[in-house]
């Protein structure tokens, strides 16, 4: 609790001295007991310091959110619950909840009804499950047992992403055996969206990624120009969604999801805009049982009910009951409360692009949601005002480098974020270009 009402007033960046002090918690493993609470006493006194502290309603990077109140408590008690979530047989109530949070997410996000999925650790995660389930897919139509027989010999999937696809996707790709290079990369257009005019030859043995939000602009490839003749075509359409997916939760953002619901697959992030803390994503595949198919798991001991098992639907077969926080923080916010999240953090991100427009800095991208890139100059420059900004410690951004572009990337998720949090860091923001 001390931690948690020191948060607004804390550097976002951890100093330098509290990073080096770290070195106390090293040393060789005591050869006894430590009690409960000493070892609180040392992370209380050496870890709190060497945070960073991402929920502050100052912390912009990496389009990551904070934790909503009702997720962190329900943290809390699920790590007091210490429940298995991988069977309704090891814990009904985790299994419950995740099932409903499920529900509500495939409503929230518009998807067509009977899409079924998993709360898995991230977009990663979310995206290598889908994936999987594609290429269940697209292998069962050839009459091949990807799962059992592997891929050597199996009959090609071609891969088709855009020019500014996120590298989970490459990750997950190559996790799965497509292989990261492997791919046909569309390009893109002065925004980062996939150039419909430029999509190569689409057939029934092809996996579409679209992006929902890139994440250095915030931009949605188009699909209501690309999806009705990728289906057409019988491709297999996913969607990484980590966090642009959300605005389909919005009234006023909805438009920018359309066609979206017409892929075969999904991956968002709970962490993100939901603001339900980490270890948190979603898959969603509109066929549930391609998802089964490439994520179950056999063995005698293992005793499975009618309903859904999670561990056959996810990589793992111990899981954490995160689907306990997806619920809580859903629960908090209702349907009213997601869409003040992404609509309130949105009008944030105009609002800086505002503000460092009129001192005369560029703003690189169209800002449709809630992401902001700027260049202050050259890169060089660019890059020191990015330094002392993150040693301030009045607010924290990252650096990226955008279609040639050196900037600051200023990504607002974070539901604690005020307009007074804004014009305090958009004030050190300015200190910092013009010092």
């Amino acid at each position: 609790m001390d931690y948690l009402e020191a948060e607004d007033t804390r550097p976002v960046a951890p100093s330098p001295q509290a990073v080096a002090a770290l070195k106390a918690l090293r040393g060789p493993l005591p050869p006894g007991p430590t009690s409960p609470e000493a070892v609180l006493h040392l992370l209380r006194e050496y870890g709190s310091p060497a945070t960073v502290a991402k929920n502050s309603g100052r912390f912009f990077g990496f389009v990551n959110g904070g934790c909503l109140p009702a997720a962190l408590a329900a943290s809390w008690l699920v790590s007091a619950w210490d429940q298995n979530a991988a069977q309704q047989v090891q814990s009904p109530v985790a299994i419950a909840l995740e099932n409903i949070a499920l529900e509500w997410v495939i409503e929230l996000l518009g998807l067509p009804e009977g899409t079924g999925g998993a709360v898995v650790t991230g977009a990663t995660l979310a995206n290598f499950s889908a994936l999987a389930a594609a290429r269940h897919a697209l292998c069962e139509r050839s009459g091949w047992d990807v799962e059992s027989d592997g891929l050597s010999g199996a009959p090609p999937i071609t891969v088709v992403v855009g020019e500014e696809a996120h590298p989970s996707v490459a990750k997950a790709l190559g996790l799965l055996g497509l292989g990261r290079n492997r791919v046909v990369r569309v390009p893109a257009d002065n925004q980062g969206r996939m150039r419909a005019d430029a999509l190569p030859h689409l057939d029934d043995r092809t996996v579409l990624c679209l992006q929902a939000g890139n994440v250095n602009t915030g931009a949605f490839d188009p699909a209501q120009a690309i999806c009705p003749a990728a289906r057409a075509a019988g491709a297999w359409i996913h969607v990484d969604g980590a966090f642009g997916l959300w605005a389909a939760a919005s009234p006023r953002y909805r438009h920018l999801t359309k066609g979206f619901e017409q892929a075969d697959s999904w991956a968002t992030d709970g962490h993100k805009w939901p603001n339900i803390g980490y270890d948190c994503g979603i898959a969603l595949v509109r066929d549930p049982q391609a998802l089964r198919a490439a994520m179950s798991i056999q063995a005698p001991y293992l005793v499975k009910g009618e309903q859904r098992e999670p561990s056959d639907y996810s990589p793992e077969l111990s899981r954490r009951a995160r689907g306990v926080e997806l619920w809580a923080g859903l629960r908090s916010l209702g349907r009213s409360g997601m869409a003040a999240i992404v609509e309130r953090t949105s009008s944030y991100a105009r609002r800086f692009a505002a503000g460092l427009r009129a001192a005369g800095y560029e703003v690189l991208n169209d800002v449709v949601i809630n992401q902001v890139l700027v260049s202050f100059g050259s890169p060089e420059k660019t890059l020191r005002t990015i330094a002392r900004l993150q040693a301030d410690g009045t607010c924290w951004c990252g650096s990226t480098v955008w279609q040639g572009h050196t900037a600051m990337r200023i990504s607002v998720s974070s539901w604690a974020t005020s307009e007074d949090d804004v014009d305090r860091s958009l004030a050190a923001m300015l200190r910092a270009a013009t010092e």
